[in-house]
């Protein structure tokens, strides 16, 4: 008999047939005549109650129906007399595919922290809680490219191994094929990286943006949505050494049109999300944070105010509060200050542009006033800045002097200024790291939390 997964038998129970579904035993209860059976197969939060009437199955067959076991039940689909479930399956036949030693199986029916819990991200997707979160961020990355494609956008795949660094922030991992026992040197003693296999230095990539600004430029707009790295030793419940990025580049966008963009993209995928993904946001608000729902509905409601960052800090100096980082012009604001502004000040979403250019990246379009660029950082509550982006440095002679200015190798960056001489044209994108999306959409604290198989200083397990 064909499966049918638990949750359009929940959604739409047709009372009376006979179904057939598997799926894994969260828990098991009781007396000498019947066991009720919590099963679950991870298309939803909600379990389904399997009802087995023991004196119809061999008794040793049963002993191995623990926590953590995985069956196929056939039986009737009728309406629970229970409390807890609409809908519960009557088995007739039951059959174990696979056993769980309760003995050592490390999910048992209790509270597990999130600390022992991600020790075993191998299992975690089992809990509810963690079904919850992957559930969420399969919906936000099916409306990241729902939004996309509906605004006409070309999905770009940029280059993982790259030779550039976007950032300028030299943070990265390095990627050889040479034996690291046996280095070839160049006279100068220095490794020949001539001899590797890229015939060059290569690394992972930070961001695919600036391979992204080239596919701009001939497509119209394009977006990249793939894996990057960063080697920062920062062991802190907000980073990651492998994340994802969302990054859209748009011709003929400027510093307006960007903020717009950004808007609008997020009030999609979370309305998104909450739609989709009801129960699951449901649940986490009932388990971790009671305002989740009301925060999410926040931004949806709110209108972005928008600022300069020169704006920004007059606001936060006079604000008579005592931050742990000084706010003075020309500082990169910290978390603290953001969410002062969104959280106290403003008490709405910010995006804040015009941006120190010593603070920012070497591709941000200058302004007329030579201190500052057209950037934008949008501003979220809890978590701060969400959003990165900026108006790109169209300008091949300023764009030069920057990397000049910055010591940039002008080898690996060629490609990219040369874009400058051919056809340029003003253009804008922004980035938005995925996990720091999930982390607010599912109102989780640590970044570890949103993402399958964390990989951080020190540990890159499973």
């Amino acid at each position: 008999m064909k499966r049918t997964v638990i949750r359009e038998l929940l959604d739409n129970p047709s009372f009376g047939q006979t179904v057939c579904v598997k799926g894994w035993v969260r828990t098991r209860r009781g007396s000498k005549q019947v066991a009720f059976v919590a099963l679950n197969d991870g298309s939803t939060i909600n379990n389904i109650q399997i009802v087995i009437d023991l004196g119809n199955f061999d008794e040793e067959m049963l002993k191995d129906i623990t926590t953590g076991a995985c069956l196929r039940v056939e039986g009737r689909l009728v309406e629970s007399q229970g409390q807890g479930q609409s809908a519960e399956i009557q088995a007739k036949e039951v059959k174990i595919y696979g056993k769980a030693d309760p003995s050592v199986y490390p999910l048992q029916k209790k509270g597990h922290s999130l600390e022992f819990l991600r020790e075993i991200a191998y299992l975690r997707p089992r809990t509810n809680t963690f079904g919850a979160v992957f559930r969420l961020r399969h919906h936000l990355a099916f409306a990241i490219h729902d939004y996309f494609n509906k605004k006409g956008f070309y999905y770009f795949h940029t280059p993982i191994i790259t030779g550039s660094d976007a950032e300028g922030a030299g943070q990265m991992f390095h990627v050889t094929a040479l034996d690291p026992d046996n280095l070839p040197k160049t006279d100068e003693g220095k490794v020949d990286y001539a001899q590797d296999f890229f015939g060059r230095h290569t690394n992972l990539t930070v961001s695919g943006q600036l391979e992204g600004e080239l596919g701009a430029m001939a497509l119209g707009g394009i977006y990249t949505f793939g894996p990057t790295f960063r080697a920062e030793n920062s062991n802190t419940p907000r980073h990651l050494a492998e994340f994802w990025m969302i990054e859209p580049e748009v011709a003929f966008y400027d510093i307006n049109d960007n903020m717009d963009m950004a808007e609008e993209f997020l009030k999609y995928v979370i309305s998104y999300a909450l739609e989709h993904g009801k129960d699951d946001i449901d649940f986490l608000a009932k388990m971790y944070d009671n305002e989740l729902v009301t925060r999410l509905k926040f931004i949806l409601d709110s209108k972005f105010i928008r600022l300069t960052y020169t704006e920004g800090v007059e606001i936060l100096e006079k604000s008579g509060r005592k931050f742990e980082f000084p706010v003075y012009w020309g500082a990169d604001l910290q978390s603290e200050h953001e969410r002062y502004l969104v959280e106290e000040h403003f008490k709405c979403p910010v995006i804040m542009t015009d941006y120190p250019k010593e603070i920012k990246s070497f591709y941000m379009k200058q302004n007329e006033d030579g201190k500052t660029v057209r950037g934008m950082d949008v501003l979220f509550p809890k978590i701060g800045e969400i959003i990165g982006g900026s108006e790109r440095e169209a300008d091949y002679d300023k764009l030069l002097r920057r990397i000049n200015e910055l010591n940039m190798s002008l080898d690996s960056l060629w490609w990219y200024l040369d874009t400058r001489r051919f056809g340029t044209a003003p253009h804008a994108g922004f980035g938005l790291g995925f996990e720091r999306l999930v982390l607010f959409v599912t109102g989780m604290t640590n970044i570890r939390d949103v993402i399958p198989f964390p990989r951080t200083p020190k540990n890159a397990e499973f």
